[in-house]
């Protein structure tokens, strides 16, 4: 018999879900739960297509501490979105955004001519005395 209990489905009172302070939850995960609760689930989902990732440099570094935020977003996306986006997802007031287009970077490669690939960022402005925390 102690065989065929191994086999056995633990039961639903055994089953043991971890506590909200043993939960870690990423971005990501976040933004599922998002789109779970929100009644028009087209905006959770836009704010995620919108802002691929925070833009970690040198310069964008010394940026934070004047309030600017880099993000890498959409080649599609505009300053409307990005806006939207930011608020939502980090709970800050916007108050300006700047988009760069960076271009492409011509390569070599095998000896013939090529392209890399060319993304664009936006430099995000938010209201002074407010932080976003930017995992490494």
């Amino acid at each position: 018999m102690s065989i065929l209990s191994h086999f056995k489905q633990p039961k639903e009172e055994e089953k043991k879900e971890p506590s909200e302070k043993e939960k870690v939850i990423s971005p990501k995960q976040e933004n599922e739960e998002k789109i779970e609760k929100k009644e028009n689930p087209q905006e959770a989902i836009k704010t995620a297509i919108v802002i691929d990732a925070p833009h970690i440099s040198e310069k964008a570094t010394f940026l934070q501490e004047e309030d600017k935020y880099v993000f890498r977003i959409s080649k599609r996306a505009n300053k409307i979105e990005v806006k939207k986006a930011i608020e939502d997802l980090y709970k800050v007031k916007v108050e300006n955004v700047n988009i760069v287009n960076v271009p492409a970077k011509k390569k070599m490669w095998r000896g013939k001519p090529g392209y890399g690939s060319g993304y664009k960022k936006a430099i995000v402005t938010i209201k002074k005395g407010q932080k976003i925390e930017i995992a490494l």
